[in-house]
């Protein structure tokens, strides 16, 4: 990856730089500088308050987490994470900044340095984690009016999809031109990725990763986010991260293979000599079940994500695990000893993926560290198992609120002003009468 900016922007004979950091919803904030400027300041400032947007453009009272004056922060270019933006008219690179403290400490908010915090637990310990996520999005014909539902786009065919359509490869074909576009848009953006299916719900696609470190990792899923939107809009559809966008319809995951390497040796500390699961591993998978449900805020963070939790639409309601079972919420594919890994199966696709990781991390960390001891593998569907999740957002809020482990490992700070960005947006959502109450309700109570 680039390390020399100027050389890069110099090489690429780049115009404007699109200085970019996300917020806590993921959302992409900052400014688009020229070159000249943007390598002369060598960084931007923004007020520290940007990164508490809620997905709606709101704020909660700012005082109790960046200070009454609203101070600004200094945003510093990872040189890391420059790129080509490949469907800019002109030549544009893209850099992903790193917020930080008038004294160089980061700035505690900041979703990147929310991950960088767990990240550094695991290497003062002498590992490393890796992750591969598994991306769903559905491509939806263009919708003006948000009070009608999401339809099928229309294909080569001119027809809508119909029925359920996993794994085929004709259905993914009827989007030909979309998916070599953002496949060359992924290519020029070096985003790695690596597999294309057809999911089940109509015009669902699931794209995978390359496996590697989990902050350039969440780079590449935030910048990828970005490239479907705009490939879909260049192809007259709309693309949706929404983790449950059509009723009777699957909902769309952000699944995280993980995995923890030791540093000196490269071996996988989920496994023993012997080829077996380690003591480690099982304290791994125990910590998931224990935190998952105290951390839901971060990978369930809208009223949306809590449809997409229901039994028998390929998603889970509890954080039971299994060897190669798909129902359970915390799934071991088989593998070799050397790449056993935890699939976290329960984080929707509309969360922050620096924050996901974050957390799922921590959850496995702390079960670790507290020698914690899973349940035993659950051998037949998990969808028989009642509810272990939270069922709504304002649940999942008081139990995130109330757990000092995470509160300790992803931040005191964080976890106060994050709560209090979706407890906002949960009022906003509160205040809204829907279809569906002045269709069985206004006439008939």
């Amino acid at each position: 990856m680039k390390t020399d900016l100027h050389d890069f922007l110099n090489g690429h004979r780049i115009h404007e730089v699109e200085c970019v950091i996300p917020d806590m919803t993921g959302i992409a904030r900052g400014k688009i500088l020229p070159r000249d400027l943007f390598l002369a300041d060598g960084g931007m400032r923004l007020p520290k308050s940007v990164l508490l947007n809620t997905v709606n453009g709101q704020q909660p009272d700012n005082g109790p987490f960046v200070g009454d004056t609203d101070p600004d922060m200094v945003c510093k270019p990872d040189a890391s994470t420059v790129r080509i933006v490949p469907w800019a008219a002109e030549p544009v690179a893209v850099v992903i900044h790193d917020c930080e403290e008038w004294d160089g400490s980061p700035v505690q908010l900041s979703p990147r340095a929310v991950l960088r915090r767990v990240l550094a637990l695991y290497e003062g310990r002498g590992w490393r984690p890796i992750v591969a996520p598994e991306m769903e999005f559905y491509l939806v014909a263009r919708q003006l009016n948000p009070h009608e539902p999401l339809q099928p786009p229309l294909g080569r065919t001119g027809k809508p999809e119909v029925g359920r359509q996993s794994y085929s490869i004709d259905a993914v074909n009827d989007f030909d031109p979309f998916f070599q576009e953002l496949s060359t848009f992924c290519d020029r953006h070096e985003l790695g990725v690596e597999t294309l299916i057809h999911e089940a719900g109509p015009g669902q696609m699931e794209i995978n990763f390359s496996h590697g470190d989990p902050l350039n990792l969440a780079d590449r899923v935030f910048l990828f986010k970005r490239a479907v939107r705009e490939t879909a809009l260049r192809h007259g559809v709309f693309a949706t991260f929404m983790a449950k966008p059509m009723e009777g319809e699957p909902g769309s995951a952000m699944h995280i293979h993980q995995s923890i390497v030791d540093m000196d040796t490269g071996q996988n500390i989920f496994s023993r000599p012997d080829g077996q699961g380690s003591d480690l591993f099982h304290q791994f998978i125990a910590g998931q079940q224990v935190y998952i449900p105290q951390v839901m805020p971060v990978l369930a963070p809208f009223v949306n994500s809590y449809r997409r939790l229901s039994p028998y639409m390929s998603a889970p309601i509890n954080v039971r695990w299994g060897h190669d079972n798909r129902t359970c919420g915390i799934r071991v594919p088989k593998s070799g000893p050397q790449a056993r890994r935890v699939e976290n199966r329960v984080p929707g696709v509309d969360t922050n993926p620096y924050l996901a990781m974050a957390a799922t991390l921590a959850c496995g960390w702390l079960g670790m560290q507290k020698q914690l001891q899973p349940s035993e593998p659950t051998l037949q569907s998990a969808w028989n198992v009642d509810h272990e999740l939270p069922r709504n957002l304002e649940d999942a809020l008081a139990s995130m609120r109330a757990c000092d482990d995470l509160r300790e490992v992803l931040g005191e700070l964080f976890v106060d002003a994050f709560c209090a960005v979706k407890e906002l947006e949960y009022a906003g959502y509160n205040r809204v009468i829907s279809s569906w109450e002045r269709e069985h309700l206004m006439l008939l109570v």
